[in-house]
């Protein structure tokens, strides 16, 4: 083709350019020129010119004007070998594959950043970050709000100090100052006066960042509007303060009168106390399982994508090792999502009944290797107890955290008991209900807890360890795992005398033998190939589990969309099986599914979900795909679902 007809087709998809230097040489450069310039920042075109001069400038002037226009210029000499051309154009499509590499990554990335601006709108969280070095400070729009401001609004930090109340504003100065010079997270309350003077209250939360010397350089944090809740707060101490004053007059009239009021203020306010910590932690547990869910779709893609790569590249011993490491990077992200869904509530468990004291004695060279030689671990195991109703591999996990945050209070060493014991509640207290139990205890003689710091223990992300040695999820997860699995966790502790922490799980009243052979009853991966009908919204994950489904030899179309799903049916195509999102939009999962039902009463279907429950509503009984899975599973839940 001419030069003319080149300039037209060059595009995104165009790998690289083969041109002649006789084709350039005389011709107008400028539309190849502006196409050059006016490629977007993560692409440079490679271009290969074949020529009799060389590249070198003295038998080629030429060569450093075409150097300029083209930039990415690889010179060929003719007359040349096959080989060598070859081998210029494996260059050049190796550095163009980069480039689209590039090119993912900076769309996987802007995809994650829209997700958790997302994130930060639904919890009403404004982001902000102030600049050490010279102090600028960047705000998002929900920060600007926060202080009163308007979206266009221009909001410096010296707007920020101005805004804060007089007698708050050194305060919050102090905090910021002292997370500089220290590194350490920040929180604070403070009052605020917005343009129209009115007041309001806003929570400041700071955490610093350092640069390749390790100086702080950066502060980043996010900030919410608190004016309704010490509002509350305010209205609550007030009537508060108006019913002690009506104690203190009946107390004149009647002690017992007195002592009877004293005791129902007392009961309310623990109830009241009570209330507003299991609002906040159902609030985080909802943000925080949203938050994994979207993670969990994200990782879905990513472990795909690699399990496929990693057969694709089994002979290239670098490119398996590169893959196995981004395939544990991305394993240890659904492990972390895990950790939230447990918080949250939200984790798929394999419910059955477990011999605690077995599970225990199982696990001790495991625990020995994860606490080493200055710890001695002594264990209180009778000859027999009754089974639990649990999760085997959770309550293993909740063990090995629970010793391995012994190990890191005592480090000087000391010693750990574990032990295991059958109780009886005669009556519900504040987190269980009357019943048998076998309780779990790990305790420490390590450094102990304050009475601060163990009433926040199990909050999620809260950690006394230091900066990147730990999520601060820990206590949370297991929780979390007690309350979904019916039981508690209890935690004792004082500064300078160890920590108790007791896993309380109740008795189970089935048979173990029974549950686990009704639980293995899964069929075995067989080789019949099948036609399926794939449906998910998002475009990855759709993309990602066809290319698996055809690698295991099945014949996969795509639905995007319930609406879309169902048009191919209703068209008359045949399928041995559906795989269907739950998480759509329009139309969910679970409303796909009933309507198939009507529409193909015998086609098996299977529902991928990111939550171990589907939401209340749902109503249908299907097979579930946990996210995110691999070719492994997904083959095993399709032989499960067609039950050959």
């Amino acid at each position: 083709m001419d030069l003319e007809s080149l300039c037209h087709a060059l595009g995104e998809h165009v790998t690289f350019v083969v041109i002649t230097e006789e084709a350039i040489l005389g011709a107008d450069l400028k539309p190849l020129s502006s196409w050059v310039e006016s490629q977007p920042s993560w692409s440079d075109l490679p271009f290969v010119v074949l020529t009799h001069r060389g590249g070198g400038p003295e038998r080629n002037p030429a060569a450093a004007r075409l150097s300029e226009i083209l930039r990415n210029v690889t010179f060929l000499e003719r007359p040349f070998h096959a080989t060598s051309f070859v081998s210029v154009a494996k260059t050049a499509l190796r550095a163009r594959a980069r480039q689209y590499e590039a090119l993912n990554r900076m769309e996987e990335l802007s995809e994650g950043e829209r997700r958790l601006q997302t994130a930060l709108r639904a919890g009403k969280l404004g982001s902000w970050e102030y600049d050490v070095t010279d102090g600028a400070l960047f705000t998002s729009d929900v920060c600007k709000a926060v202080f009163g401001r308007s979206r266009g609004d221009s909001f410096e930090f010296d707007h920020l100090v101005d805004s804060i109340h007089a007698d708050d504003r050194g305060k919050m100065q102090a905090s910021m100052q002292n997370a500089i010079s220290t590194g350490r997270d920040f929180e604070i309350e403070y009052r605020t006066l917005w343009l129209d003077s009115s007041a309001h209250w806003a929570e400041f939360r700071g955490r610093a960042v350092r640069d390749r010397d390790g100086n702080v350089s950066r502060l980043v944090g996010v900030a919410s509007d608190i004016t309704a809740r010490k509002t509350a707060e305010k209205e609550l101490i007030e009537l508060n303060g108006t019913l002690e004053e009506r104690v203190v007059e009946r107390t004149l009239e009647l002690k017992n009168a007195h002592q009877s009021l004293l005791d129902q203020v007392k009961q309310r306010e623990v109830a009241e106390e009570q209330l507003r910590q299991a609002q906040k932690m159902e609030a985080i547990g909802h943000l925080t399982g949203g938050v994994a869910h979207d993670f969990n779709n994200l990782l879905m893609a990513v472990l795909g994508n690699l399990d496929l790569l990693r057969k694709h590249f089994a002979d290239d011993p670098k490119a398996a090792r590169l893959i196995d490491g981004a395939l544990q990077g991305a394993q240890r992200g659904a492990a972390l999502t895990q950790r939230l869904l447990a918080f949250a509530r939200r984790q798929d468990l394999k419910v059955e009944p477990v011999d605690l004291v077995e599970l225990v004695k199982g696990m001790t060279d495991l625990l020995w290797r994860s606490v080493g030689s200055k710890i001695q671990i002594n264990y209180d195991l009778p000859a027999a107890l009754p089974p639990v109703l649990a999760d085997a591999n959770q309550i293993e996990l909740a063990l090995l955290n629970l010793v391995v945050n012994s190990r890191d209070a005592m480090a000087n060493g000391g010693e750990i008991a574990i032990g295991v014991k059958n109780t009886e509640i005669a009556s519900a207290t504040g987190d269980l209900t009357a019943g048998s139990y076998v309780v779990l205890s790990v305790q420490d003689t390590g450094q102990g807890m304050s009475p601060e710091t163990l009433k926040r223990a199990i909050d999620p992300f809260f950690s006394t360890k230091e900066l990147g040695k730990g999520t601060g999820l820990g206590l949370s997860m297991i929780h979390g795992l007690a309350v979904q699995l019916r039981g508690a966790l209890r935690l004792s502790s004082s500064t300078g005398a160890g920590t108790t922490a007791e896993l309380w799980l109740p008795i189970s009243t089935s048979v173990k033998n029974d549950v686990v052979a009704a639980d293995d009853t899964v069929p075995a991966i067989v080789e019949a190939k099948f036609r399926i009908l794939m449906v998910d919204d998002d475009a990855l994950i759709a993309m990602s589990t066809a290319d698996m489904l055809e690698d295991l030899g099945h014949e996969v179309m795509e639905a995007h969309s319930g609406l879309d799903a169902l048009e191919i049916l209703k068209s008359g195509q045949e399928f041995d099986l559906l795989i269907t999102d739950y998480s759509m939009p329009k139309m969910t999962g679970a409303e796909l599914a009933k309507a198939v039902r009507v529409l193909k009463p015998d086609l098996p279907i299977l529902i991928a979900t990111g939550y171990a429950d589907l939401p209340p509503g749902a109503d249908i009984d299907l097979p579930r795909l946990a996210k995110p899975y691999n070719q492994a599973d997904l083959a095993a839940h399709i032989a499960k679902a067609l039950v050959l």
